[in-house]
């Protein structure tokens, strides 16, 4: 519409031109129209067409994917457990049944370690060599053993399942070994004597021999302690292996070095 109104202006102002130029003419100047101007002037505007949109690129959605099998995990088998067996206990347990002295080796002859009384829980870590004694340890003995006899005890201890062990003395540094040790045979008894170890009566122990002797043919351990600075053996001469012995000076910590006696 603006633009039919602009055509129209442009038109009209040449008709103002034209009739200016008429009235100059009465002045003297007449002209010449060849022909009558049109009472009416029409303008038609005649829009041009837009141009149309023609699209370049077709969209195309790209489909989304489906799977077409979900695959499923195969369970594994559920482990069974393994019924445990009831564990052997490492060392046989023993109940005390009387008061007792638990010593330093396998015998009476031995320094006192300590107390046992009814009620009393142990278990055996050891035996001597013919199981009538049983190295122990007591549960209210915190980290020590010692050794007491097998009457002691409620339980009877399979003796297949306890190693037989030799156990250290306790060494004293109080007390040396016993000098100008002895021994003299006459018929199945042997002597063996030596030089008095002076001590105060507080430390004093008295004296160990760890011996060996021939028996009824067969040589056995015997253990024997004496206050006196001598000691006679019964040692028959009919068996294949040599008798001999250990000396040693007891005092109230432990024991001397032993002395070996030339047994005859």
């Amino acid at each position: 519409m603006n633009k039919k109104i602009s055509r129209f202006l442009v038109v009209a102002a040449l008709l103002g031109l034209v009739l200016a130029g008429a009235q100059c003419h009465g002045l003297g100047v007449n002209p010449v129209i060849s022909a009558p101007l049109p009472a009416t002037v029409t303008l038609t505007f005649s829009p041009s067409p837009l141009p149309s949109l023609t699209p370049t690129a077709t969209f195309t959605r790209t489909p989304t994917f489906t799977p077409t099998h979900t695959s499923t995990p195969t369970p594994q088998p559920t482990a069974t457990p393994t019924p445990s067996a009831t564990p052997t206990p490492e060392y046989p347990p023993v109940t005390v049944k009387m008061q007792a002295n638990c010593r330093y080796g396998p015998g009476t002859a031995y320094l006192y370690r300590w107390g046992l009384y009814p009620g009393d829980k142990a278990d055996v870590r050891g035996r001597n060599w013919n199981g009538t004694w049983y190295w122990i340890h007591p549960y209210n003995l915190e980290g020590a053993n010692c050794w007491a006899s097998e009457i002691v005890f409620e339980e009877r201890v399979d003796l297949s399942q306890v190693p037989v062990v030799n156990i250290p003395l306790p060494h004293t540094t109080f007390a040396g070994p016993p000098g100008n040790v002895r021994a003299v045979r006459e018929g199945d008894r042997v002597t063996v004597t030596w030089d008095d170890v002076p001590l105060s009566e507080d430390k004093r122990r008295g004296y160990l021999i760890e011996a060996m002797v021939c028996q009824n043919g067969v040589v056995i351990p015997f253990i024997v302690h004496t206050d006196t600075a001598s000691y006679t053996f019964k040692d028959e001469t009919g068996c294949g292996e040599k008798s001999g012995g250990l000396l040693y000076t007891a005092e109230k910590h432990g024991y001397s070095d032993p002395v070996v006696i030339p047994w005859p």
